[in-house]
């Protein structure tokens, strides 16, 4: 009897069959405007001019990498019903954050933006004390007040006929990663920002 050989798939065959695959590198990363309080908090201790121009237009050039979201189920166990068979049923639904790498340009304006984000967050009780002040003392804002409504990923292909839109409800940036610096051969600046949401929704 002959043996049957099986090849593997490759992206040449599955164009053939089920069409054209996505790509992985066509995307856009967008938010809607800060909090009336964050903005006031980032023109005032960063000097920063035209914050909504910058996060509106800028930030998805320089946004080099992102991660489409996940979300798991978490689940209860029943036993002793249908005669002995354990049956599993979902009871929440929970979001992973999500992180983006972003180039920083030469004013360092994002990484201001940024840092000046989760400083308001826990910027203390009065926002006139500065952070030198002996008097400082850290406290959490509302969440209303830090929360940016809305932040899009949009991923489309070359044609730009074929879409998906997440769109991430109530964002805040969780953690700003190390930022290695090194004498040597000179390379573009990153940082990686970790960003919580309550969740998400997706368009086609």
């Amino acid at each position: 009897m002959a043996e049957t050989t099986i090849r593997p798939y490759n992206q040449s065959i599955a164009n053939r069959l089920i069409g054209p695959l996505a790509q992985n590198n066509h995307f856009l990363v967008t938010f809607s405007t800060l909090t009336p309080s964050v903005e006031a908090y980032l023109a005032r201790y960063t000097k920063i001019r035209n914050i909504k121009e910058f996060l509106s237009r800028k930030v998805g050039i320089l946004c080099s990498d992102a991660s489409l979201p996940t979300s798991t189920l978490a689940t209860a166990e029943v036993k002793d019903n249908f005669m002995g068979v354990p049956q599993q049923f979902a009871h929440t639904r929970f979001y992973t954050d999500i992180d983006f790498s972003f180039y920083i340009d030469e004013d360092y304006t994002l990484l201001k933006i940024f840092e000046g984000w989760m400083e308001y967050i826990s910027s203390g009780a009065n926002n006139f004390t500065r952070q030198d002040d002996q008097a400082y003392y850290r406290r959490m804002k509302y969440p209303d007040s830090y929360k940016c409504n809305n932040m899009f990923i949009n991923k489309f292909e070359k044609n730009y006929k074929r879409t998906l839109r997440y769109r991430f409800v109530n964002v805040f940036p969780k953690a700003i990663n190390p930022i290695p610096v090194a004498y040597g051969a000179a390379d573009i600046l990153k940082v990686s920002v970790s960003f919580n949401f309550d969740r998400y929704i997706v368009n086609g």
